[in-house]
């Protein structure tokens, strides 16, 4: 059965599925790791979605107010035994219901163009294609997405 918690970044699953999510971007990333690392902070996280399977954390986004009415979907993973069931997806939605809920309008992101299975899934759930944005403007490797909630 599924279990959906919000909670922080201190969750010591969340703090556990990041580590398993940037093991799995340094082999993407590669040299780039270490730029993009620096944006995704847990100390700069307040909310933060968890999926449970069973007991089992299996999945986990969080968000981060950009401005005013925007807010930034980061650290999104699934692990891959449960890859393809719409875990990612619930995820996703959850995201966007709490921030809606705390006020935004706006969801944004950004993405590595090497994650094919990623922009999948933001396509699927209706975000669109952005310039990219902040420290991502001139960065090749990257994609970023909005979607108006």
């Amino acid at each position: 059965m599924l279990n959906i918690i919000r909670t922080d970044a201190t969750n010591e699953d969340f703090i556990n599925l990041t580590k398993e999510l940037d093991d799995y971007l340094k082999t993407t990333d590669g040299d780039e790791h270490d730029f993009f690392d620096q944006y995704n902070k847990l100390d700069q996280i307040n909310h933060v979605i968890i999926i449970y399977f069973d007991n089992i954390a299996i999945g986990c986004g969080a968000i981060k107010p950009y401005d005013q009415h925007t807010i930034e979907i980061k650290r999104m993973y699934t692990k891959p035994n449960a890859r393809g069931k719409g875990v990612a997806s619930t995820i996703l939605t959850e995201l966007e219901k709490w921030s809606k809920a705390l006020g935004y309008s706006r969801c944004i992101l950004e993405m590595g163009k090497r994650q094919t299975q990623a922009e999948i899934l933001y396509r699927k759930n209706n975000y669109t294609l952005i310039p990219n944005y902040g420290q991502y403007q001139e960065i090749e490797s990257s994609i970023c997405f909005e979607k108006t909630l």
